[in-house]
């Protein structure tokens, strides 16, 4: 048996890792704000908690998987937080998509002795469950040093430095994929309102640095169809939290801007069930429409 792990939220993510920790013979505790969503993983071993410090009590570490920085305090503070009942020695690992300043003060609640990573990943559910997901792990080296056997049950860590540039770095990765997906989306609608077949369209792009993801995109967008892996919803929260981040700094970042724009009004336009790629469907669409 390995070690007590709790994991609270379990949305996509973190239902996903709470099975493959199960899955490895780990003693897993569980908390969601939905108990039902917890059904499946106490089925499978999990022992659901009924709150937030109750899932922390105990636990080696804890692994927080929730939505924005809303629900991160939600979850945290509070006498029902993980903050009121993890102990000194708990390495908490935070690995929502969040912001610096949201892991800042998640530092700042929890007790003395209690060490903290941030750790968001790059992967969907099908990653974690299957343990390939990529970790961009902020954090004292030490504490790092000691959770890699964890993390290296859920995926690829890396250590990208103090605590804090974990976050740092996935908005930055997060903002580079968005950037990529707007301008393919722009380079198809230009292609298409200059009249370049698809088929000529596709073969340029092909000698592009957008090749990959041209080809990797094509097959969705000639069928219209974008099942959900990362949410657009989750995509346009994550721009915002760029957007935040930037200003903070005192950055201007117009092709971010632009870029976020784009996840705002496909989402608006009623793409909110749909993949963040169905943003390239938009764009194509609305540019398309607004040629005279």
């Amino acid at each position: 048996m390995q070690q007590h792990t709790a994991v609270i939220g379990l949305g996509a993510m973190g239902a996903a890792v709470a099975r493959r920790l199960l899955d490895q013979g780990h003693r897993v505790t569980v908390w969601n704000r939905t108990a039902a969503r917890a059904t499946a993983l106490v089925e499978a071993g999990a022992v659901l908690a009924p709150t937030p410090a109750e899932a922390g009590r105990g636990a080696a570490a804890v692994i927080v998987a929730v939505t924005d920085p809303a629900a991160l305090r939600e979850v945290t503070e509070g006498p029902e937080g993980l903050a009121a009942g993890v102990a000194p020695g708990t390495v908490v690992l935070q690995l929502s998509t969040v912001s610096p300043a949201a892991v800042a003060s998640l530092a700042e609640v929890l007790p003395p002795g209690a060490e903290l990573l941030d750790a968001p990943v790059l992967g969907s559910g099908a990653e974690a469950a299957t343990g390939k997901l990529r970790l961009l792990v902020g954090g004292p080296a030490e504490t790092y040093a000691r959770s890699l056997p964890l993390l290296a049950v859920l995926g690829t860590p890396l250590h990208t430095g103090p605590l804090g540039t974990g976050t740092a770095a996935k908005l930055v990765a997060n903002n580079a994929m968005f950037g990529v997906l707007g301008l393919l989306g722009e380079s198809l609608a230009l292609g298409s309102a200059l009249g370049l077949p698809p088929e000529a369209l596709y073969e340029v792009l092909a000698v592009t640095p957008l090749a990959e993801q041209a080809a990797r995109r094509r097959p969705a967008i000639e069928a219209g169809t974008y099942p959900p892996r990362f949410a657009l919803p989750l995509a346009r929260k994550d721009a915002d939290l760029v957007a935040e981040a930037a200003g903070a700094a005192g950055l201007g970042l117009p092709l971010t801007e632009t870029t976020r724009a784009w996840l705002a009004t496909a989402e608006a336009a009623g793409h909110a069930d749909r993949d963040y790629t169905a943003v390239l469907a938009h764009i194509i669409h609305s540019t398309s429409e607004a040629r005279p």
